[in-house]
């Protein structure tokens, strides 16, 4: 499995215009072969961060969704919404176990 977790530091105005985007983003991306996971939450004591949390099947599955038409749509949103900062990283792990 591979999980993909970080942070999107983005200007709260940027933040307003790029949220039907990332809704979008969500949904789609949920919807495709080999998600597992892919969720968008703002932190609760800084809302100009975005949380992010995908799992994905495997690499294969992965690479599609990098190919996906929403995820090229996503890009151009932002381009146009130029994030402050973002840390992103990619972890090859095993399904897990509840907690």
């Amino acid at each position: 499995m591979i999980q993909i977790n970080g942070t999107i530091r983005i200007d709260r105005d940027k933040l307003d215009d790029a949220r039907e985007a990332l809704v979008t983003m969500m949904e789609k991306s949920r919807a495709e072969d080999g998600c597992l996971m892919y969720t968008f939450a703002q932190d609760l004591s800084d809302p100009q961060v975005l949380l992010l949390c995908e799992r994905w099947r495997d690499g294969a599955a992965l690479d599609a969704h990098g190919k996906s038409e929403h995820m090229q749509a996503f890009r151009e949103v932002l381009k146009a919404n130029s994030p402050i900062s973002s840390e992103l990283t990619i972890f090859n792990t095993d399904d897990g176990k509840p907690l």
